[in-house]
């Protein structure tokens, strides 16, 4: 049956994997150690679209395969919500979620939760699991924020450090209210209309991008302001200059390995070598990830495997 349903997804999703998929990588264990309990035992780890993300995946993938997981690659699935789904529904075991995507899109709420990284996670986990019988692992220091961003030397220009700045300076010249933004952070509720909601800023037009795109579009001109995620490796090879969320309209959005719960009862053993891999991933440390890959061309699940490599967790033949 999951595998009937795979192959409905992947046909949804327009992925192009095949339901079979393996981990594309050779692994041998490192610091993270077969597992007697895991061996053999087929886990399906998915992964939203964009780069950090599926990064985030092929490092669950090689984790549990020094485990001794029998690991099916199922990343680069389209859209929040499609890969939360698949998550809900059994259709993948793993995802790696963000603890304000999770709290305002798949809960409900309009608001953050006041008090910083810890309460945000803890809000979630709770929620989560009562509601959808997720599990929540342990939060990474990693937090890849929303942010609006501009050129250096239009931010220059009219002195834009924070985005109260930017709401000031669109209020005065409406004729710049132009944004670029990916069409999912135009409407989700912890995206462009919290952004509004808080600093009021007006709205001129919105052109939509894929995320891979938005970069390169601000730095070209095509609009004056867009959005980014403050880990991706672009804003600095673009010359792009990041406005503060000063009001802090957006979540925190830590990452963290999302597993049902009932197979985490079955696979407690899965907790381990997902831990340990978000334990060490930093903000710094994800922009050169995705520098590599977005800016310098190589191939993610060589990055992710060099990165998992220096950490120690696993080897290679």
């Amino acid at each position: 049956m999951k595998r009937l349903l795979l192959a409905a997804l992947l046909v949804l999703s327009g992925c192009g994997l095949d339901v079979n998929s393996a981990l594309p990588y050779e692994v041998l264990p490192g610091s993270i150690k077969p597992d007697q309990a895991l061996q053999g035992v087929e886990i399906t780890v998915g992964s939203k679209d964009f780069t950090e993300n599926i990064l985030l995946g092929y490092m669950a993938e090689m984790a549990l395969s020094a485990a001794g997981a029998d690991v099916i690659d199922l990343t680069d699935l389209k859209g929040s919500q499609t890969a939360r789904q698949a998550l809900v529904n059994a259709e993948v075991d793993v995802t790696w979620e963000y603890t304000g995507t999770g709290w305002i899109n798949y809960q409900g709420n309009e608001l953050p939760v006041p008090g910083g990284e810890q309460a945000q996670y803890d809000a979630i986990k709770k929620a989560d699991l009562e509601k959808f019988g997720i599990e929540w692992l342990a939060y990474s220091p990693l937090n890849d924020q929303y942010a609006f961003a501009v050129t250096e030397a239009y931010g220059e220009q009219h002195g834009l450090r924070s985005t109260s700045d930017m709401a000031a300076f669109l209020t005065q010249n409406p004729d710049q209210a132009v944004f670029c933004l990916e069409t999912e952070f135009t409407s989700r509720q912890d995206g462009f209309p919290a952004a509004q909601r808080v600093y009021g800023f007006p709205t001129t037009e919105v052109k939509n991008f894929g995320i891979g795109t938005i970069y390169s579009a601000i730095a070209g001109g095509t609009c004056p302001v867009g959005e980014v995620f403050t880990t991706d490796g672009r804003i600095a090879a673009q010359k792009l200059r990041v406005l503060e969320d000063d009001k802090k309209a957006f979540p925190q959005y830590n990452v963290a390995p999302t597993v049902r719960a009932e197979f985490l009862k079955r696979y407690p053993q899965i907790r381990g070598p997902l831990e340990q891999v978000s334990a060490a991933l930093t903000n710094e440390q994800m922009i050169e990830l995705c520098r590599q890959v977005d800016v310098d061309g190589k191939d993610a699940g060589m990055v992710a495997r060099d990165w998992m490599v220096s950490k120690g967790f696993i080897s290679t033949a």
